[in-house]
Order: structure tokens, then sequence, then C-alpha cells
């Protein structure tokens, strides 16, 4: 499938994209070591990793762009809008997820992602993605922050965009057989192409500016807290909802290995460092207690 100048332009403003997140990490911790790797998919086109750890601030994190093209588009991206046989699909994105070492900085994700297939509708492309914040130990500056600044970015471009993506984040983000939300949430969308390609793009470069910036303040501010044993071990356990999300319910992991993509750049998302307790102690009980106050499924 030949690719439009839409979908090259879109490949191009994917790769600044992660190009930024990679140079402000690499400047905010001088110590973390990094190792960027060129792949290429099976069925044609391919990608760049980048895993960012062993820092001081950056226990890992992993942002990686890919570019490739397929015969049969998988179930975890197919669009509710996008009906028919589609026998050829084009898809670009770029995804970040960041584990620090501080258990007072929270995780995050982002990943934004542009499908285009060979379908016969006039419209056979769209745009998904979000960001989301997942804090193991609860600041409500940090939250207000996270939210006010998605608002105000989100009401740029639309003034509904806000309210419906923060929703379906919430929705999206959750860990149902616990009855919890992975995180605080932030903005999760999909099967978007109402409007024009432009829009969209200018809509996606605002998103990874704003979850940059956001993520980046917080990380300023908690980065130097001092922790204990206690905290980290915190930290260990309450990863294990992370990696449990990711491996049951994220279509992106879905969609990565469903589509041959590279199995080391999808699984680099996962924390160097879990532990999976069955008896906690009264100290990570207590902690757990007022994490799941903003967690808890209602």
């Amino acid at each position: 499938m030949k690719k439009s100048k839409n979908f090259k332009d879109i490949e191009k403003e994917f790769k600044k994209i992660q190009n930024k997140f990679i140079k402000t990490f690499l400047n905010f911790d001088k110590k973390s070591k990094n190792v960027i790797t060129n792949w290429k998919h099976h069925s044609g086109g391919g990608g760049v990793s980048c895993e960012i750890y062993d820092g001081n601030t950056f226990e890992r994190a992993m942002i990686n762009f890919s570019s490739i093209e397929g015969s049969v588009l998988p179930n975890s991206a197919l669009s509710k809008r996008i009906k028919g046989n589609i026998s050829e699909f084009l898809a670009t994105g770029v995804s970040v997820v960041i584990h620090p070492v501080n258990p007072f900085v929270p995780c995050s994700h982002l990943n934004v992602r542009f499908f285009n297939t060979n379908s016969k509708l006039k419209k056979n492309w769209w745009f998904g993605g979000g960001y989301d914040l997942t804090p193991y130990f609860i600041n409500e500056n940090d939250i207000n922050l996270w939210h006010k600044n998605t608002k105000k970015m989100c009401d740029k471009h639309d003034k509904k965009y806000y309210k419906d993506f923060k929703s379906k984040c919430d929705n999206y983000f959750s860990i149902k057989h616990r009855n919890e939300k992975r995180g605080v949430g932030g903005i999760f969308f999909d099967n978007l192409n109402l409007k024009e390609i432009s829009h969209y793009l200018s809509f996606i470069n605002d998103v990874g500016e704003t979850c940059l910036s956001s993520y980046m303040d917080i990380v300023q501010k908690r980065s130097k807290k001092k922790f204990n044993e206690n905290h980290k071990n915190f930290q260990l356990y309450r990863r294990g909802r992370y990696v449990e999300f990711n491996l049951v319910y994220d279509r992106g992991t879905l969609f990565g290995l469903q589509s041959g993509g590279r199995a080391d750049s999808i699984l680099m998302s996962l924390p160097p460092m879990v532990s999976w307790l069955s008896l906690k102690s009264k100290t990570l009980l207590k902690y757990e207690k007022n994490l799941l106050k903003y967690l808890k499924i209602k």
C-alpha cells in the first residue's frame, strides 16, 4: 500500500514527538543510560525503539516510534467507523512509558497513533491515543495540575474533547477484575476522523507537548523527595497492577504482538522490577488504603 503525503507528514511529526521526549529525559537525568534500536517489520516498515535506564530519576523509560504495513489489520486495532474488507493497512505511532526511581514520582504513559487502510470509504483513516498518570502516593496538587493542563489543551481544539476523552480514559484504563482504575486518568481517544487530518495532527502535537510538560513539572517537584524501603516496596508491589493491565487489557500491547511487531520493543514498557505480594505489612496496607480512595471504581 503506497504512503500518501498525509501519511508521510504524520510520520515526520510523530518522529519529532519521539525525539523531544528522548532529548528532554536525557537532559534531565544525565546519569541515565540509553540504547536506541532500529528494527524492520516482516511485512514492511519498521521502527526506532529507545530505552532509557539506570538513571537517578528514570529507572526505565521507553520511547518507541513505529511505522508498519500489513495485509491483515488485527482485531485490536479495528475501528468502529471503518467497516468492510480491509486487506492492507499502514500504521504509525509513538508510545512512551516512564517508570521512575522515586516512589513519589508517578508512572506515566502516552500513545499516539494513525491508521490508514485500503477501505473504499472516503475517510479510510483514523487517529487514536491518549495519556494518563499512575501515582503510587497521591499528591492532589499533581493531579490538579495534570487535569487542568489537559483540559486547557483540549479546549483549545474542541470544547467537547476534555469531558468525552477524560471519561473514555477512566473507562479504558481500569483493571476490571480488581474493580480499580489503573491511575488517576488523563485522556483517551480513538476512531477520530470526522474532521480534517490537519485538525487532528495539530491536536496530537499538543497532546505530546502537554503530556511532556505536565509530567516534567511533576518530576522536578517530586524526584528529590526522600523515600525509604517501605515506600519502594509499595511502589514495586503496585507496579504489579501496571503489569496486569498491560498484559490482560492493553490494546496497544495486543496490537503490537498480533501485528508481528518487535517483542522487545513492546514489552520494554513493563517495569524492570516488580513484586507480587499475597501478604502485606500494616504499613503497605495503609499506603494502599490511601491510594485506593482515588482508584476504586464506584
